[in-house]
């Protein structure tokens, strides 16, 4: 299977160092054009689609492989073996921030540092820990999407987005989410809300940047307060915006606390 086909990758960029940029449920790697083309003088830049997102090769999509984060790491993993260079640092949005993890884990020390925006382990309430939802409310969002992804796309997305002020973004993520394919976005949202990955996160000695949005609906402030307290080596960033995704909304402030975050490994190749 060709990887750059099969997931859309694009590279750009002239650093000595990786920067591999990963999205999020219902969206595409296009997600990050407001972002990425800020490191792209001192960073090598690839990005991608998920299997079953935006132009990735849907015939690609096997239903075992994908019915856990899993399948979408080895996916990562192979990508960051055919198309980085030198210390690579993975920059995830939500679920992807997972992905992420669990490549990390299953390639220990292949990965230099993660870069997660939004993220979260567990997006349900458990005994001392706070995800944001109760297990009903997720499974209310699972039928609703269920019997009508389109209608459930065109309501959410603008809630996801939040962004006050910036309606053309919310028109962005709405027609990114219409675009997925409904079966395959149905099976990939039952992984995403359903899973559990604290257990991967807790002790990840890989340096990571949690940036969080002020306020957010799908990741709250407990989630990002969580991560930086299990994440041995993390720096916390709290960004003020409203809404899960700030690298659209809010991208000056994310690339400000990046480039601090990422100057050890910023430098331009000499060719």
């Amino acid at each position: 299977m060709d990887l750059r086909h099969r997931n859309n990758v694009s590279v750009m960029g002239n650093g000595s160092s990786t920067l591999v940029f990963s999205h999020g449920f219902g969206c595409n790697q296009a997600m990050w054009n407001y972002l990425a083309p800020q490191f792209s003088e001192r960073f090598r830049v690839v990005m991608y689609d998920l299997v079953g997102a935006g132009l990735s090769d849907l015939s690609a999509f096997d239903k075992a492989k994908y019915s856990s984060l899993d399948g979408y790491a080895r996916d990562l993993n192979e990508i960051i073996d055919a198309f980085a260079v030198g210390p690579v640092i993975l920059v995830s949005h939500s679920v992807s921030a997972m992905i992420s993890t669990l490549a990390d884990r299953q390639a220990p020390n292949r990965i230099a540092a993660h870069v997660m925006i939004g993220p979260s382990p567990r997006y349900i309430d458990a005994d001392g820990y706070v995800g944001g939802f109760k297990r009903g409310d997720i499974q209310d969002l699972l039928d609703t999407l269920d019997s009508n992804y389109l209608g459930w796309s065109s309501a959410m997305a603008p809630v996801i987005m939040g962004a006050p002020g910036q309606p053309a973004l919310s028109q962005e993520l709405t027609d990114s989410f219409c675009r997925t394919e409904p079966e395959i976005a149905k099976q990939f949202a039952r992984v995403t809300f359903m899973s559990d990955n604290r257990q991967d996160v807790i002790g990840l000695a890989t340096p990571v940047l949690v940036l969080q949005s002020s306020d957010d609906l799908i990741a709250p402030v407990a989630v990002g307060e969580y991560l930086h307290s299990v994440l041995p080596n993390s720096t916390y960033c709290l960004v003020d915006n409203v809404g899960h995704c700030p690298h659209m909304s809010a991208p000056h402030a994310c690339a400000t606390a990046m480039h601090s975050f990422l100057a050890p490994w910023a430098a331009a190749r000499a060719d």
